[in-house]
C-alpha cells in the first residue's frame, strides 16, 4: 500500500508541476516491465515502386553489385569459375519455367538473370538438346528405313560430334557477336541498355530448352508434323529473345534496332531449320547404291 500511495504521489506531483509549468520538461523512464509504443512506417509510394516490382527493375542496383562483389576472385583461380555455377535448383527450374512461358512486357533478363547469372543451366540444356538431336536424328533415320530388306542400321555417331559443334557455337558465338554489338553501340548512343556477357549467354542458354522436348518429338515420322512442332518451338523461343533484346536496342536508330531483332530472330530460325533439316530430313534412300550394285553383280556372276 505505501508503494502504490507513492506512486500516486509521484504521479501526482508530475501533473502539478506540468500545470504549473507548461513550458517545462519532463522526463518520464519506463520501466522494464512497459513495452515501446511502436510508431507508425512511413507511407510508401504505391507508382513507381509497384511498377518496378511488375517490371523486374527493383532492386536492380543493389543485384548488380552483389553480381560484381561475388565475381571479384582473380580470373586464373578456381572460385572464380565456381561462381558462375553457384545456383540452387529452384532458380534453374524457375529460369526454364520462364523461358518456356515468356510473358509480354516482361524482361527475362531483370527477372531471372541479373540477381545471379550462371552458367550451370545453359551448359547442361546444350548438352542435353546435343544428345536429344543426336539421338532422335539416329532413330529417326531407323524408323524411316524399317521395314526394308536392304537397310542394315548403324548408329552414326558423327551426329553427337557435329549436333555438339553447332549448338555449342551458336550459344556462344552469337552471344559473343551480340554482346560486342551491344557494347559498340553503347558508346554511340549514352541511354541504352546493357547486358554483360555471362547474362547474354544465360539468356541464350535457357532459351534453347524448348528445343530439347521437340527434338524427341521429331522422331515422329510425319514432315508435317516436325514443321508444325519447329513452328512452335522457334515463336516460344524466338520471343524470349526479341523481349529481352529490344528493350537494349529501341532507344537506337530505327532501323538499326528493328535490324538488330531481325538478325537475332533470323539466326535463332537458322538454327532450328537447320538441325530439322540435316539431322531428320535427310535423303530416306541412304542406301539406294547398295541395292542397286547387288543385281548388276549377280548378272556378271551369272556370265
Amino acid at each position: 500500500m505505501a508503494a502504490v500511495d507513492d506512486l500516486q504521489f509521484e504521479e501526482f506531483g508530475d501533473a502539478a508541476t506540468s500545470a504549473a509549468n507548461p513550458g517545462a520538461t519532463t522526463i518520464h523512464i519506463e520501466g522494464p516491465s512497459e513495452s515501446p509504443t511502436h510508431q507508425p512506417g512511413l507511407p510508401r509510394g504505391s507508382g513507381g515502386e509497384e511498377d518496378d516490382e511488375l517490371l523486374g527493375n527493383d532492386d536492380s542496383d543493389k543485384t548488380e553489385l552483389l553480381a560484381g562483389q561475388k565475381k571479384s576472385s582473380p580470373f586464373w583461380t578456381f572460385e572464380y569459375y565456381q561462381t558462375f555455377f553457384d545456383v540452387d535448383t529452384y532458380q534453374v527450374f524457375d529460369r526454364i519455367k520462364g523461358s518456356l512461358l515468356p510473358i509480354p512486357g516482361k524482361n527475362f533478363v531483370r527477372l531471372y538473370i541479373r540477381s545471379n547469372p550462371d552458367l550451370y543451366g545453359p551448359f547442361w540444356i546444350c548438352a542435353t538438346l546435343v544428345f536429344a538431336i543426336a539421338i532422335s536424328g539416329n532413330l529417326s533415320n531407323f524408323l524411316i528405313h524399317l521395314g526394308e530388306k536392304t537397310y542394315h542400321y548403324v548408329p552414326e555417331f558423327r551426329k553427337v560430334s557435329i549436333a555438339a559443334t553447332i549448338i555449342y557455337a551458336y550459344a556462344w558465338l552469337v552471344p559473343l557477336a551480340l554482346w560486342g554489338f551491344l557494347m559498340w553501340r553503347n558508346s554511340k548512343v549514352m541511354n541504352i541498355v546493357s547486358y554483360s556477357f555471362l547474362e547474354i549467354v544465360c539468356v541464350y542458354g535457357y532459351s534453347l530448352f524448348i528445343y530439347i522436348p521437340t527434338a524427341v518429338l521429331w522422331i515422329i515420322p510425319q514432315k508435317a508434323v516436325r514443321w508444325i512442332l519447329v513452328m512452335i518451338a522457334l515463336g516460344i523461343s524466338g520471343s524470349v529473345l526479341a523481349m529481352t533484346f529490344w528493350p537494349a536496342v529501341r532507344e537506337d536508330n530505327r532501323r538499326i534496332a528493328l535490324a538488330t531483332i531481325v538478325t537475332i530472330v533470323f539466326l535463332h530460325t537458322l538454327l532450328s531449320v537447320g538441325c530439322l533439316a540435316y539431322f531428320f530430313d535427310a535423303p530416306e534412300m541412304d542406301h539406294l547404291p547398295t541395292a542397286t550394285v547387288a543385281p548388276n553383280q549377280t548378272v556378271a556372276a551369272a556370265k
